[in-house]
């Protein structure tokens, strides 16, 4: 059967790339304009957790996702049959969706993809199943629908259901990077001709009792039991991250598509590195040459060089590894411009979203480009020696954002890097 767009496919042409819609659904705004604006006022949402739903854990806080009801975004039925990462996932996307104005039924459906990282997948659903397992009576409670509500790649394929889109559709679990792989991987799709559209980000809900043991018995997690100095990026005082959940979704389209349907561009996508530590199941390489090349290559791609940079959107957790062989990184692939380029890490105000991270990071970015403000990195007020660049502390700042750099790295010692660039006006 041939359509009109049966065509598209170009090995010639490189296409050019841009974000039309966003969708977020985090502990600080279950809508893009929400979160954002706790972004800039510095407004975080880390609270006490309920002891009572996690017996055992030494973990005080976290960044829960509050007031998201599954039933606003999709029917009863549907989401009993969804892991709650998976429910963000499809909140998120129906806001990007809607904010982009994109219409699917004009369009090829095998011509726009979805691809969704998540880091853990379905956590919940497992939980509740192992205790069906080994508490209530054995295999036979164990749902039928176990498997196909705890895989991570059902957020892709839910999306997809929802919109009956047909192109590449797949999940990219790197842990902490997902979400930014997500999106750089659909940015490759539709630059090299092989899509005209995606959605793209990440989604994760990971806040359960294996989870909090998890990380908590590795030393990832902050264990103080005061929200103001629980997620403390680039400070001397940091202690670990505050684990976090939600979803981060955009609308990424060639812009020959944008442009023929009048869309909103938000800004363009121009560059995506991935590298490997290849050092450490955790820790970051010391040296930080991963997360270095990454950078560079994502620049490389954009045709950016470093001075041209106005914001770099940092992995920043507020562990002590990361945050120092993170800022070393910056050194090295920024070179002098380092000193000068605004950083900060939002992670300061929304916990580790973990896989999600890179997504609603993305939009951080873009937000950034669009409004010409720099996100505060909040909390940091005790300089680190080791982490001395210029980190937007407390309190967000008016600048021309033209050129942004979103990083993310994942435990594997796998690095994303996402370029975004400001769409001037005709």
């Amino acid at each position: 059967m041939s359509t009109k767009s049966d065509q598209w496919k170009d090995k010639d042409q490189n296409h050019r790339v841009v974000i039309t819609g966003t969708g977020v659904i985090s502990p600080v705004g279950n809508n893009t304009q929400d979160f954002w604006d706790s972004l800039l006022c510095g407004k975080h949402n880390i609270l006490p957790i309920n002891k009572d739903l996690y017996p055992g854990t030494k973990v005080n806080l976290a960044a829960e996702v509050h007031d998201f009801e599954p039933m606003d975004y999709m029917d009863r039925k549907e989401a009993r049959r969804m892991d709650r990462y998976c429910q963000f996932a499809v909140a998120a996307a129906k806001e990007a969706v809607e904010s982009s104005g994109i219409h699917f039924e004009e369009m090829n459906p095998f011509d726009v993809g979805v691809i969704i990282g998540s880091g853990v997948g379905g956590l919940h659903t497992m939980h509740s199943q192992y205790e069906e397992l080994l508490v209530k009576g054995g295999a036979d409670r164990v749902s039928p629908l176990f498997i196909p509500m705890m895989i991570s790649n059902m957020a892709s394929g839910k999306v997809s259901m929802v919109y009956g889109l047909k192109g590449a559709n797949f999940c990219v679990t790197t842990a902490c990077a997902s979400g930014t792989h997500a999106i750089g991987e659909a940015f490759r799709q539709i630059k090299h001709g092989y899509l005209r559209a995606a959605i793209a980000g990440g989604a994760e809900a990971p806040i359960t009792p294996i989870a909090l043991a998890g990380f908590s018995n590795m030393k990832a997690l902050n264990m103080t039991s005061d929200p103001d100095i629980a997620s403390l990026p680039f400070d001397a005082r940091r202690g670990g991250f505050v684990i976090a959940e939600g979803a981060g979704i955009v609308i990424l389209e060639s812009m020959e598509n944008a442009v023929s349907r009048g869309a909103d561009i938000l800004c363009e996508v121009c560059g995506y590195g991935a590298t490997a530590d290849a050092y450490h199941i955790t820790s970051p390489d010391p040296e930080g040459r991963g997360a270095t090349m990454a950078m560079i290559r994502a620049m490389r791609e954009a045709n950016v060089e470093p001075c041209e940079v106005s914001y770099i959107n940092a992995h920043g957790t507020g562990t002590e590894l990361n945050d120092k062989y993170e800022t070393i990184a910056i050194k090295a692939a920024f070179g002098e411009a380092a000193a000068s380029v605004a950083i900060s890490s939002t992670k300061s105000v929304t916990g580790h979203l973990l896989g999600a991270a890179g997504g609603v990071e993305a939009i951080a970015c873009a937000r950034a480009i669009q409004c010409g403000i720099i996100p505060p990195t909040i909390g940091l007020t005790q300089a680190d020696p080791a982490c001395d660049l210029d980190y937007t502390p407390g309190k967000a700042r008016e600048k021309a954002v033209t050129i942004a750099v979103s990083n993310s790295l994942g435990f594997g010692g796998q690095n994303g890097t996402l370029l975004f660039k400001k769409v001037e006006e005709n």
